[in-house]
């Protein structure tokens, strides 16, 4: 039988009890200690990018500019934070997780001091992209982390924890950067970043572990080839050519679920990147701080569909394997998604831009607000077991695996939300929102054909996928 087909989890009493170690090196408390440190740092970079949206206007007129140029900026950290997950993943495949988390936060406080005392536009700019810099890497070592302390059967709850945290942000953040620069400035907000970012370096430096499983690092596999004495051995800087990782794309599998992850993830900016205009002058709140209050429902809906799809995702693992008699067969995960992909992500969106439209005063409100509550439930549904995917098939390479998809999935999502605002001015949020709806069911049936022919497809094209004796 082919190893990247269906592979049986029947790996001898010696290969279970070697498998079942890596996993028990660190308690379970301790394992939702490190969960939470890394879901920590993991929210960081969607504070970056969501609190410095709502203070545009302001900086336009501190740094005697137009909001246009200033909104260059956004572009310029969407870029920083490609290049950061990218670096992020390569090295920490190499070194390890906890170096990266050590160096890179530092950038971020670097970076988020250059931001709050920049004095024109060009330093702004160059700031910004330092900051996005050093905060992506987080996004991407989290997953990891995960992958390297809880074993396949259990991974889906703790992704779910993880994830969950990280789109917390597009809710709360505009909330906390619309209100400090409201009653504040914008200075304020970007100089707090700084501080979040030293708080959770002085935490990670102190208590957080390596937990790259033994031996499995680059340097391990170094200083092996160099023999026993060089086991302590010091390894200078070797380089790594991040842009590498984005030939893990030449995968059919790792390709379609960056595809399918964008369009879910779309539909979030969709509805939150227009707010102001769809909700604000829409039902006449002017208050930026109201505004921001309308964000939280997403948020919310992101935690109650982190508390239901983990166990849902882990379970389906175990039914599938249970079923097919001990066999693992990766793709069984993606089940979890589908109900999501079908339903809990689309409709919303849909009667979103309907009652947008044409029900006015409360009702519309109203409406609107379940319907980003709705919808955030099923973009968690929908990226918890997609995400916990990539992990199980790129085990050894799961940093890496989340960085290129995290890279493809920043350059997509970027473009579907340079039309949002065009689209709604020129077709109205009832034709946008179906549009995007649609860019979802057509997510959902690539996923049944993942779902159906994914063993094929990983054969079509290895790149170093997982088995079951290395998961």
């Amino acid at each position: 039988m082919d190893s990247l087909e269906e592979t049986p989890l029947l790996l001898g009493s010696d290969g279970i009890a070697r498998h079942e170690a890596v996993y028990h090196r660190f308690s379970p408390a301790m394992k939702r200690v490190i969960v939470a440190m890394v879901s920590g740092c993991g929210l960081i970079p969607f504070f970056v990018t969501g609190t410095f949206t709502p203070s545009i206007p302001q900086i336009a007129r501190d740094l005697g500019s137009s909001g246009s140029i200033v909104n260059l900026a956004v572009s310029l950290s969407a870029f920083g934070a490609a290049v950061g997950g990218l670096v992020g993943g390569s090295y920490s495949t190499f070194y390890g997780r906890r170096v990266i988390y050590t160096y890179s936060l530092p950038v971020l406080i670097l970076g988020s001091i250059g931001v709050a005392t920049a004095g024109n536009v060009p330093s702004l700019l160059l700031w910004r992209f330092i900051q996005s810099l050093g905060a992506a890497p987080s996004q991407v070592l989290g997953a990891g982390v995960i992958g390297d302390i809880y074993k396949l059967e259990e991974r889906g709850r703790a992704m779910a924890v993880f994830f969950a945290a990280c789109l917390l942000g597009p809710s709360l953040a505009p909330l906390a950067g619309g209100s400090t620069t409201f009653y504040y400035s914008w200075r304020v907000m970007q100089g707090s970043l700084g501080l979040v970012g030293f708080i959770a370096y002085c935490i990670m430096f102190l208590f957080f572990p390596e937990t790259s499983q033994p031996g499995s690092r680059g340097i391990d596999k170094v200083r092996a080839s160099q023999g026993p004495d060089a086991k302590n051995k010091k390894i200078g800087f070797i380089f790594i050519n991040p842009l590498r990782l984005m030939l893990l794309l030449r995968s059919p599998n790792l390709l379609l679920i960056s595809i399918i992850l964008s369009s879910s993830l779309m539909t979030v900016f969709a509805q939150l990147i227009p707010l102001a205009y769809t909700i604000g002058e829409r039902y006449h709140i002017a208050n930026e701080a109201l505004i921001g209050l309308c964000f939280l429902p997403a948020g919310l809906g992101n935690i109650l569909g982190a508390a239901i799809v983990g166990r849902i995702s882990d379970y389906t693992v175990i039914y599938w394997r249970k079923k097919r008699g001990g066999v693992w067969y990766p793709e069984d995960r993606l089940r979890a998604a589908l109900i999501p992909f079908a339903l809990i992500v689309p409709m919303p969106l849909v009667i979103y831009g309907l009652a947008n439209q044409f029900i006015d005063g409360t009702p519309g409100l109203v409406t609107c607000l379940v319907c980003l509550f709705v919808n955030g439930i099923g973009v968690e549904m929908a990226f918890g077991p997609c995400a916990a995917y990539l992990v199980d098939v790129m085990h050894s390479r799961s940093a890496e695996a989340l960085a290129a998809n995290g890279g493809l999935r920043s350059a997509l999502v970027a473009s579907g939300i340079s039309v949002v605002l065009p689209m709604i001015n020129t077709f109205g949020i009832a034709i946008t929102n179906s549009i995007f709806a649609i860019l979802v069911w057509i997510a959902f049936g690539i996923l049944c054909c993942i779902i159906r022919y994914g063993d094929q497809m990983r054969a079509f094209i290895d790149v170093g996928f997982s088995t079951a004796e290395n998961n």
